[in-house]
């Protein structure tokens, strides 16, 4: 896919913000997030995609047995990532990619996972459409997300903090990927919502492929 202008400055923004990415993460866990990045990461198997890899804070958090492949569309990100994976002593496959044009082919993997990125992926329609194209059939899909809260008044604080925040970052906060799987044929297994609804975590399975 070809990087728009928007894009590029939204490329260079996560670059700068990779330094301090971690950090900030490690807040956003420790008071929001919770064990959600276990929660999915445990749930991995046999060849996984993680789809906006970051700078690779769930790489310690995968089973044995996985083979892991991460995509990572900011450069500075993904140096980081690789530095963390060889520190870890981790073979992964670790290359720079956009979540909206995957280059690998058809159901290539058995699972693929996406924490806390779809918000503020571009186009997570496309996102989440891709990653189910190479989603081997019966595979799962493991999300979690900050996302669009349960009540009125918690929308309308995302509603204002997003009038900041996707013209700095391209971060949304009224997304909410649950809404678009099953019109990709995905049954939802696992399912957790919590902190007013605001963060969400789901397992989800692609349909396996019928006999005849």
């Amino acid at each position: 896919m070809n990087s728009t202008p928007h894009d590029e400055r939204l490329r260079r923004f996560w670059d700068r913000a990779a330094v301090s990415y971690d950090r900030q993460m490690a807040f956003w866990d420790r008071v929001l997030f919770g064990d959600t990045r276990s929660w999915v990461c445990g749930r991995a198997r046999g060849d996984t995609l993680e789809v906006a890899v970051g700078t690779g804070i769930n790489l310690p958090l995968y089973p044995g047995g996985v083979r892991l492949t991460g995509v990572e569309w900011s450069p500075a990100m993904l140096a980081r990532a690789r530095l963390r994976a060889a520190g870890l002593g981790l073979d992964a496959d670790l290359r720079e990619g956009d979540a909206r044009a995957l280059e690998f082919g058809d159901a290539v993997f058995d699972t693929v996972v996406c924490t806390f990125s779809l918000c503020a992926i571009p186009d997570h329609r496309l996102a989440i459409a891709e990653m189910v194209r190479v989603l081997r059939p019966g595979g799962v899909l493991l999300l979690a997300d900050h996302v669009a809260g349960a009540s009125r008044p918690v929308r309308a604080a995302q509603r204002l903090l997003e009038t900041v925040t996707v013209p700095m970052a391209g971060e949304h906060y009224l997304r909410r990927p649950l809404d678009h799987l099953a019109g990709h044929g995905l049954s939802v297994e696992l399912r957790d919502r919590f902190k007013l609804g605001v963060v969400e975590r789901l397992a989800a399975r692609k349909p396996a492929t019928t006999a005849g």
